[in-house]
């Protein structure tokens, strides 16, 4: 379906039944990346899908404010009042984690529990950020100065997806055909309003949060698993797996394994 909220379309799907389940994906993704999981979710949670701005069938406006976190946030909780739903639980992956960890420090009072998959509250500080910042702006003026094909090529080649080399040639050429799909302009201006040099840290927030909430890393994704180790620490009420045999994208490398542990700490 498409629900429009401030001028922006966004593209969303909803399969399955029960408790809302919202399912934000990572950067170059977009909404199928969690179709495959709605035949086991779907008979216990109702899966509300977007495109992220800038990503797969959504809008990617000019204006590089509409992609900052708090303002996609915002968003999706207006799909959510548009679709008459309350209280959520919340998956987000690497971007999309970053993002789902905005929502639920924004709104907690939306949020019953948290799945954050190799995702960061953001960067420590303002110099990390700048720095992080003027990489993220390269990146996006290669995007727009080479396209979408070039991009895809290097992208693919960075050392956080180096295991999924492995997978077999089908799963990888769909998942290279699905970032192709993807529209330049989006996912450049994603990289300048809600890359992690652009976003706000929350670090110093993270015990704020009143939901529960459940980090999952690859066992081979050291960066992110130490960044899970400390994320956990400054919690509440959170608790970490770490997943072998895979690195930074577990729903790809770990397919049923993530799916069964998504399953089973919604059922807690």
């Amino acid at each position: 379906m498409r629900l429009k909220v401030n001028d922006i379309t966004y593209h969303v799907e909803v399969c399955g039944e029960g408790f809302p389940f919202l399912l934000l994906h990572g950067f170059t993704g977009d909404s199928s990346t969690w179709t495959p999981f709605c035949p086991v979710w779907g008979t216990h949670s109702k899966l509300i899908i977007p495109d992220i701005i800038g990503h797969g069938e959504t809008d990617s406006p000019e204006d590089t404010n509409c992609y900052q976190m708090e303002s996609a946030a915002k968003d999706l909780i207006f799909l959510l009042d548009q679709l008459d739903v309350e209280k959520i639980d919340l998956l987000g992956y690497s971007m999309g984690g970053r993002l789902a960890l905005t929502l639920a420090i924004l709104y907690p009072e939306r949020v019953r529990k948290l799945i954050l998959e190799s995702a960061s509250p953001g960067l420590k500080t303002k110099e990390e950020r700048v720095l992080r910042r003027m990489k993220d702006e390269e990146l996006a003026n290669f995007i727009n100065d080479r396209g979408i094909v070039s991009f895809v090529d290097y992208w693919e080649k960075i050392p956080l997806f180096s295991t999924m080399s492995r997978l077999p040639n089908s799963i990888k050429q769909s998942i290279r055909e699905q970032r192709l799909s993807n529209k330049t302009k989006g996912l450049a201006n994603s990289l300048i309003g809600m890359g992690t040099g652009a976003q706000v840290s929350w670090w110093g927030k993270l015990d704020l949060l009143s939901s529960e909430v459940l980090l999952l890393t690859g066992e081979k994704d050291e960066k992110f698993c130490k960044i899970a180790e400390y994320m956990v620490e400054n919690m509440r009420k959170a608790s970490w797996i770490v997943i072998n045999d895979c690195g930074h994208a577990i729903h790809v490398e770990q397919k049923e394994k993530f799916g069964t542990i998504v399953s089973d700490f919604l059922s807690k």
